[in-house]
């Protein structure tokens, strides 16, 4: 594939097989990613691969904040605390467009509640990456490791393997830094859900969609 038709191929997979992906290929992925751009070459990002018994056990505890009906605490604020239009539109339609195609009834909390869980398990990927800045770091470094993050999806849909990107991931930070005995006061930006597409899933039919860029650009000359 060229570039265009990676990035037109790659989307959110939220259910994977039930198959390892192979170190090597996280460190080929890894390696080609460290040419992502930084400003002024700081290269913030630092980027904790998890799998085995590491990723369960740190999964495990995440879905149990979840159900335990501990409110998550990112270390920043992702998502606005008041919604506007067109975008608190399209996140609506967002959710509303997946549970259509799992058939998941607005009624039936229980099912939608299972799989919001879901997402703290990295929707059972063999392959988290979680990616965190020093504390020293602002908001310029936030778009760094937004860059390293779609090279890493890009790279790993060359390579026929699956993502999905997850703010989710970030929802209990404190559970993951004490996991993964990271200093309690770095900033847990995202996390990304790494490994091979279960095509069989009706989950990975869904799609969103994108609005034409003429509606948000304007040219000058």
């Amino acid at each position: 594939m060229n570039i265009t038709e990676v990035i037109k191929n790659r989307h959110s997979v939220r259910s994977f097989l039930d198959k390892n992906v192979a170190i090597n290929d996280i460190k080929k992925i890894l390696d080609c990613v460290k040419h992502s751009p930084s400003g002024t070459n700081i290269q913030p990002w630092q980027i904790a691969s998890v799998t085995g018994n590491s990723k369960k056990n740190l999964t495990d505890k995440m879905q149990q904040e979840f159900l335990n009906g501990v409110q998550p605490k990112m270390d920043y604020d992702y998502y606005p605390s008041k919604w506007v239009d067109p975008f608190a539109s399209r996140r609506k339609e967002c959710g509303l467009a997946m549970y259509k195609t799992l058939n998941i009834k607005r009624e039936d909390k229980q099912k939608q509640k299972d799989q919001w869980a879901a997402n703290y398990r990295g929707f059972d990927a063999p392959v988290l990456l979680f990616f965190f800045l020093d504390k020293s770091m602002q908001t310029g470094a936030f778009i760094d490791i937004g860059i390293i993050m779609q090279s890493i999806m890009l790279s790993a849909t060359e390579m026929g393997l699956a993502t999905c990107p997850q703010a989710s991931l970030a929802m209990y930070p404190d559970v993951v830094k004490r996991e993964l005995n990271f200093d309690r006061k770095s900033i847990l930006v995202a996390g990304i859900a790494l490994g091979y597409e279960n095509k069989k899933n009706i989950i990975n039919s869904y799609r969103t969609d994108r609005e034409d860029l003429k509606k948000s650009t304007k040219y000058f000359s």
